[in-house]
């Protein structure tokens, strides 16, 4: 199998604080401690945060807050597993590209669910809006392995925005809940919504532009790229048919001039 490989861009917003973190927690790490490891924590912290959201759903008082923490800390266990095992692997020369580029890009498609659906579950956004946004995210995803595939370049950001930013927005938007409650606002053609179905339904708008704008543009780019180097290769093909016509044209010349040049003898010897 052919190793996958791809230029890492990851311009993201905390990057300055997140990478100097991650370095650390690598040079600390217990040796016993693997990359697996680490990832099958990020799983977990996934599940956590969705079953704290399904509970706080069906949940009432002070308990319900406390759910709401746990699912915070989810995050948080997410964060540190699915960041860190990457970083792991490299500083300690132990990487398995496709394997790694394989897990875990499958493991942030499982991420990103849990983080939707929770909110949904949880009753800060209508279930139907927390789906739309989830699809629009694997959309965003799909395009960005795609891009990977054929660029080489795996860019993990876009607007400075990278998995890392949308955990923080998700925990400050869950802590938002945590004090204030669910509140509904009347909205124009909508009728009464909760506020958390209002961020999450132009988040899902958002990750349905991206898709839609990145689409048409990588499709653009590509194709020039691609008319460019097809408009070579026939360019190359066109000059390697003429060379060998060329060359045909010659080797007829010649026999043709062989055949004269005998047909001549053979006239010399007749008269």
């Amino acid at each position: 199998m052919k190793q996958q490989k791809e230029t890492r861009k990851n311009d993201i917003l905390l990057g300055p604080l997140e990478r100097p973190a991650l370095q650390w927690l690598a040079r600390n790490m217990p040796m016993w401690v693997n990359s697996d490891i680490l990832t099958i924590i990020g799983i977990l912290g996934s599940i956590l945060t969705l079953v704290s959201f399904i509970i706080v759903g069906r949940t009432g008082g002070p308990l319900r807050n406390y759910w709401i923490l746990a699912a915070c800390f989810g995050y948080i266990l997410n964060w540190f597993g699915d960041s860190l095992d990457g970083t792991l692997a490299r500083y300690r020369h132990v990487e398995r590209p496709n394997y790694g580029y394989f897990v875990d890009h499958s493991v942030d498609g499982f991420t990103a669910l849990c983080m939707f659906l929770g909110f949904g579950y949880a009753g800060i956004a209508r279930i139907d809006v927390v789906e739309f946004a989830a699809i629009g995210y694997l959309l965003m995803m799909i395009t960005v392995f795609l891009k990977t595939k054929v660029t080489g370049v795996f860019e993990m950001t876009t607007i400075k925005l990278g998995p890392t930013e949308i955990r923080v927005i998700a925990i400050i938007f869950s802590l938002v809940h945590f004090f204030i409650g669910i509140k509904n606002v009347n909205v124009p053609l909508f009728g009464s919504q909760t506020y958390g179905t209002i961020v999450v339904g132009l988040i899902a708008a958002l990750l349905f532009v991206y898709y839609l704008v990145e689409t048409v543009r990588v499709s653009i780019k590509l194709e020039r790229v691609d008319a460019a180097q097809l408009a070579l290769r026939q360019d190359k093909e066109a000059k390697k048919r003429t060379k060998a016509e060329e060359k045909l044209e010659k080797k007829a010349a010649k026999k043709q001039h062989k055949l004269e040049e005998t047909g001549a003898e053979i006239q010399n010897w007749t008269d």
